[in-house]
């Protein structure tokens, strides 16, 4: 019995890790035999309960001691775990349990992370001195190599995959349906379906002001239904509610969390789906959405490249007039743009398959 240990942003009811989270267990327990896995979570039992896993509290120092003690590899990601963006000190976090790993000599893989941006020096130093003593660094896109490469990391263990989520196995429709009809959404009419993933870490109210404009365009000009979804629970409501209180009865809000099946069924019922947040986007890649993605972070200016396609801009020069032009070029080029989702996908999900392969190396006894 091999026993991993699976650390990462898990717990924390944000849709997008726990889709992650989902990806890696389901692949691990595809791909290898006789496996314990164990994730460090700030949530265990109901980590252990979705997942049917071991957990254990991912801020008790002993809890974390204990689980990598006992494993014989730690497993760091998936997702932009090491960067310094959205918090100073969380990449420090990472970091430490790496090297609790490395105290116990254990075997250490990086799994398909987006690395960076990292804007302290002595996270970045602190990051280099750390995965040089890591057996892999499996990144998800060519962005996060480069960095490594530029920060003097051997290019001989970087290895570029894609994110994990994208390998979910596509639920059913009927799910989602049920859901929207519950929360309110119209019934199919002659207007398109059209979902909002908002990111809403801070209410810039620019942005907010804009998106509004942008939805009364596309209800004006193509009596488009809207719903807004959020991804991140705690921190997208605040910007959700203000978006659907200046907009009324115009807009469905959904006020739940779902799990992944359910969100992927939600999406699939969208005619597109606009997203701020990474894995809104990958959900809608997953569910044959064409998206309109609007960049916060290199990542997702990554990830709608690797799809053939581009972000319509950023969340700092974005303008409402900007939906109902890319809603109107998506909807003349649909099935070609469906088709660049689907090769593209296709491509990333066999890329997907050298995690599983490094980590067996690695629990067989084998290490570069």
């Amino acid at each position: 019995m091999h026993r991993i240990v699976i650390s990462g942003y898990y717990g924390f009811n944000n849709i997008g890790d726990e889709s992650i989270l989902k990806a890696v267990i389901d692949n691990l327990r595809e791909r290898l035999e006789q496996i314990e896995i164990t994730v460090l979570s700030k949530n265990p039992q109901a980590t252990a309960e979705k997942y049917g896993v071991c957990a254990r509290d991912r801020k008790s120092f002993f809890q974390v001691l204990w689980a990598v003690a006992r494993s014989d590899l730690l497993i760091s990601g998936g997702g932009s775990l090491l960067q310094d963006v959205t918090s100073k000190r969380s990449i420090l976090y990472y970091l430490a349990v790496m090297w609790i790993a490395l105290f116990f000599r254990k075997k250490i893989l990086i799994y398909s992370q987006g690395i960076g941006p990292i804007n302290s020096k002595f996270n970045r130093r602190l990051m280099v001195k750390t995965l040089r003593r890591v057996d892999y660094i499996v990144v998800r896109d060519e962005g996060s190599r480069e960095f490594l490469l530029e920060e003097g990391l051997s290019d001989s263990r970087i290895f570029v995959t894609a994110d994990p989520v994208i390998r979910i196995r596509r639920p059913g429709l009927e799910t989602g349906r049920k859901i929207l009809q519950e929360a309110g959404f119209p019934e199919r009419e002659e207007g398109p379906a059209i979902g909002i993933a908002i990111k809403g870490r801070k209410n810039d109210l620019a942005f907010q002001q804009e998106l509004c404009q942008g939805i009364r365009l596309l209800q004006e000009r193509y009596g488009a239904r809207i719903v807004l979804i959020p991804f991140h629970f705690s921190e997208d409501m605040a910007i959700t509610e203000a978006v659907t209180e200046q907009l009324g009865n115009r807009v469905t809000c959904l006020r739940q969390k779902y799990l992944t099946e359910e969100m992927l069924s939600i999406i699939g019922n969208m005619d597109v789906l606009i997203g701020v947040r990474l894995h809104s986007l990958i959900h809608a890649a997953i569910m044959d959405v064409p998206m309109i993605g609007i960049s916060y972070d290199p990542k997702v200016n990554s990830f709608m490249k690797s799809m053939g396609l581009k972000a319509l801009c950023s969340v700092y020069d974005f303008e409402g007039e900007y939906l109902a032009e890319e809603y109107e070029r998506i909807e003349k080029n649909r099935e070609k743009i469906l088709e660049k989702i689907r090769r593209n996908r296709s491509m990333l999900i066999s890329r997907l398959n050298l995690n599983e392969e490094l980590i067996k190396k690695l629990l067989e006894g084998e290490r570069p």
